[in-house]
Formats: structure tokens, sequence, C-alpha cells
């Protein structure tokens, strides 16, 4: 008994305590030290052993003020200080109605359902399709065909899962229940029949075709509208189109996630568009009108303001991505002035000529670069 550690200090709470604070510190230490979470681990185990048999103690509006006044020597033998089975009278005391299938999942790792739990549905599962489309199809919006797989009903039984003239049974191993009972250390959990799936029968005579199931994997082929403005990673639902349900469930849908790839020339943001254009020096000095491809491939008409300066963004009013709103995105078109690498002879005049004209300094004055164009 010299080697117990006192309750409190095993829960981690103050002699003040209410009731509420020791069941959740209580409910931390057992999902942390469960035997179940720590197979083989017996220090984990003791760990349990000591957080349960202190919160039967503490938790007992009886016991805890025996222990308060006596110590261990007040409550050896009353369940606490060498016994704690009781403490899992009714563990939904401790963990709720509402969080205790939670716990149980996190405890076993799913698949477990208290008795209040609705058997398992006969609904579809529903399918991931990852689809992968151009820049401009996601611009301008496209029609594309699809294949995939996915389960439908057997046209053998009508998804019944069980040959002419079968009938269905009592399931032998959950005796028509849908779980069976699972006893997990000191815990009995529910879990789903594995041998009937929750439904409580099973089929005499299963379908030759589809072996049961009620479901046969085909292979569909359909045609699928992407809408113009489509962002990179959205998903678009078609209802019904994913696996088969059983028994009169209802089909899974379809989910198809768009992948945008990128593009040579154009970039996005939000609604609008984003391209480079080259000009010379003399359009940049000059001003000039140049036309460049749009994303759909018509002309576009650019003019260039007489001393337009590198990397200046000329905006086009409605030539972005179009919105569910049905307003157009603009067009961003970046300057690039490209400076001539190698100039012939008529050319070298020229600039050597306009060099006189334009008196540059030898000694230019820094520019504050908030006032640069970015």
């Amino acid at each position: 008994m010299a080697n117990k550690r006192d309750y409190y200090e095993v829960l981690g709470v103050d002699k003040t305590a209410d009731k509420e604070t020791i069941k959740r510190a209580y409910k931390k230490l057992a999902i942390k030290y469960h035997p179940d979470r720590n197979p083989g681990n017996k220090e984990a185990e003791e760990k349990f052993k000591e957080a349960t048999e202190a919160y039967e103690i503490l938790s007992d509006d009886q016991k805890r003020p025996i222990y308060d006044q006596y110590g261990f020597a007040g409550v050896d033998g009353m369940g606490g200080a060498g016994g704690y089975s009781h403490a899992f009278h009714d563990f939904s005391d401790i963990f709720g109605s509402s969080g205790f299938g939670d716990i149980f999942e996190n405890l076993f790792g799913g698949g477990f359902s208290s008795s209040s739990r609705s058997r398992q549905n006969n609904d579809g599962a529903s399918l991931r399709y990852d689809l992968e489309i151009n820049f401009k199809d996601a611009v301008y919006g496209c029609k594309t065909d699809i294949r995939f797989r996915h389960n439908e009903t057997c046209p053998e039984c009508n998804g019944s899962g069980g040959a002419a003239g079968s009938s269905r049974k009592t399931c032998p191993t959950c005796q028509g229940a849908g779980q069976i009972r699972r006893s997990a250390g000191f815990f009995a959990v529910q879990q789903t029949c594995p041998t009937c799936s929750g439904k409580g029968t099973v089929i005499d005579n299963p379908c030759q075709h589809c072996r049961g199931s009620g479901v046969v994997e085909k292979e569909k082929r359909m045609t699928v509208t992407i809408p113009a403005g489509i962002d990179d990673g959205r998903r678009i639902s078609i209802p019904h189109q994913g696996d088969a349900g059983t028994n009169g469930g209802t089909p899974g849908d379809l989910i198809i996630v768009v992948h945008v790839k990128s593009d040579k020339f154009f970039e996005r943001d939000g609604n609008d568009l984003y391209c480079a254009v080259p000009i010379s020096i003399s359009q940049a000095a000059l001003g000039a009108d140049v036309d460049i491809t749009a994303l759909d491939g018509r002309r576009i008409t650019v003019r260039i303001p007489s001393g337009t300066p590198q990397g200046k963004l000329l905006r086009i009013k409605d030539e972005g991505v179009p919105s569910s709103s049905g307003r157009k995105g603009d067009l961003y078109v970046k300057i690039i002035v490209q400076l001539p690498t190698k100039l012939t002879r008529q050319q070298q005049a020229v600039m050597e000529e306009y060099a006189k004209l334009e008196n540059a300094t030898k000694t230019p004055q820094l520019i504050p670069l908030a006032s640069l164009t970015r």
C-alpha cells in the first residue's frame, strides 16, 4: 500500500474537483491507456487499472468522503485499493450516450456500434473519378466522355442476391439480431454481424451470377458537362451514378474531382487571366496597336500607350473567366520591352543619333522602389 499513489494525483485533479472534472480526467486516461490500444504494454495496463481504481472511489459520493478522511485504509475492501471491476458497471455514465460510439471507434478501430445504433444500411457506395482537363476547357467549359467501373443491380436476381426459388433464413451467426456481442477487455460492445452484414438473414441458395451480393461490376460510359470557370480541385457530384444499392438501397453518387492542366501562355487569378506580350523599344516609346491571340483563338487588338514602361499591366475588360453570375473577369497583359541584342549598321547609327538628342546624364538619381510598376 506504501507504493500506491494518491487518487487525486493519479487523475491529475485537485481535491476540490467536482464530479464532472473527475469524469473528464478519467475519460482522458482511460482512452490513452486502455489495453486494446496498448497490446502487450504492461505499464499502460497498470496505469489503466490505477486510473480506474481512482475513478471508482472519487466518483462515489459515499466512498470519496471516507477516502478523504482515512486514506487507503478507509476504502480497503470497498472495491477500490485492490479492485476496480465496478467502475465498468455502466461505462456510458463516463463517456455519455452521444460520444459512446465515437470512443469505441477510437479504441477498437471502427466497426463497432452500441445497441441503439441501426443495422448497416443497403445504400450503394459513392465513387470518386479524377478528371484532368485543359486550361481552356476549364475557362470556357466543355463536354467530355468518361469511362468507369461500378456495381450495377444483378440482372439475374434483380438485386435480391438469391437464385430462383430461394428464400431467406435466420442468420446462424447472430440468430437474426444482425449484430454480435464482443468482449474487449472490460468492455462488451456490439458489432455488425460479418455473416449477414447486419441483415439478420442469409440466402439459402445464392444467385450464381452475383454470388449472392445482388450486384455485378460493369463498365459505364457517360458524357459529363464541365461548367465554364470551374476551379482546379472542384468536385462535381452526379447523383445515383455510383455503386448500386442492395435490397432496395439507394445507389451512391459519382464524385468527379476536376484537375486543371497549366497553360503555357496564360495564368489565372480568380476570374482574371494574365498573359505577357513582347514589344520593341520604339513601340514602347511611341505607342502602337498590337494584335495578340486570346485563349479561345480570337485576335484581340491591344493599344500600347506611348511611354509604356517595362512590366506595365494593361487591362482588357471582360476577356477573362466567366463566373456563375454571368459576368466575366478581365484580361491583364504584361508588357515586356525587348532590347535588341544585335544592331545593324543603320540601327546603330540611328541609336547613336538618338543618344545625342537624349542627352542622358552619366549620374542618374535613384528612383524609389514604391514608384515602380510591378
